[in-house]
């Protein structure tokens, strides 16, 4: 048997990084993706360790934070029609506009609510209960059922049930790799052999999904000064070399 756990304070992946924004009084036309995709991470992580399954929602957000995030690492940048670059970040931050503009109405909604159903009825119920179900095209009959009556609805539901069922489904899939594990499987490897080949680092990951990570957690320590590399031999081949200097520090800096 499944059950749903809605946590008081985050009822859905925009709240979390709003919450995330506010707390860290961030600008959000300028988010700072690989800070945010970091904590959203994070906080999902938190979740598995305590046995909750993450919705659905909070995965798809998930996805689409890596994505910008692996957008912004590399060098080509996209361009509208007119030429000006594409920021990454720009549809995330329109949902994220919007979600604090019907938040910061709830609070009235709510208070209105509780005004209404302060007030006394109008009497009229069952008319506005055939209005009701007029509008969703059901018959408030309840006074004279038939068994007539139920088999129609019976039917109904029936035909209901068998358009969800045949609804597309989509299978979410958690990969076995992560880019902070790969990048310190990497730079493991680095260090053991002062020089990495990346046709090597294929060998040792050879499926597409490992071969993604692999790559994205090169850009990843390119972008945090850990590596450096080397163009090597071969067709689409480069040397990765541990960099010089600051390597140590910095990962000493993630590990805490």
């Amino acid at each position: 048997m499944s059950f749903e756990i809605r946590l008081p304070l985050f009822e859905g992946p925009f709240d979390l990084l709003l919450f995330f924004i506010e707390r860290d009084e961030l600008e959000i036309h300028d988010i700072p993706i690989f800070q945010i995709t970091n904590e959203f991470m994070g906080y999902l992580k938190q979740l598995e360790q305590m046995n909750i399954e993450v919705a659905s929602d909070f995965i798809l957000t998930a996805a689409t934070l890596m994505r910008i995030k692996a957008k912004m690492l590399l060098p080509r940048v996209e361009k509208d029609e007119e030429g000006n670059e594409i920021d990454p970040r720009e549809e995330l931050v329109q949902h994220l506009l919007e979600y604090k503009k019907y938040k910061s109405a709830t609070p009235d909604l709510s208070h209105m609510e509780d005004l209404r159903q302060a007030q006394e009825n109008r009497g009229n119920i069952q008319d506005e209960l055939q209005q009701i179900a007029n509008a969703n095209h059901f018959e408030y009959e309840l006074q004279d059922l038939s068994l007539y009556k139920i088999m129609r609805v019976f039917e109904k539901v029936m035909t209901r049930y068998e358009e969800e069922q045949n609804k597309p489904k989509h299978t979410v899939i958690q990969f076995p790799y992560t880019i902070e594990e790969q990048r310190d499987i990497i730079m493991k490897m680095v260090q053991e052999r002062s020089r990495l080949s990346f046709a090597k680092l294929v060998e040792e990951f050879p499926d597409k999904i490992g071969m993604i990570f692999n790559f994205l957690a090169i850009l990843d320590m390119l972008q945090l000064n850990l590596i450096s590399i080397e163009v090597g031999e071969g067709f689409n081949d480069f040397e990765i070399l541990e960099a010089e200097g600051q390597a140590t520090q910095v990962l000493q800096l993630l590990a805490e």
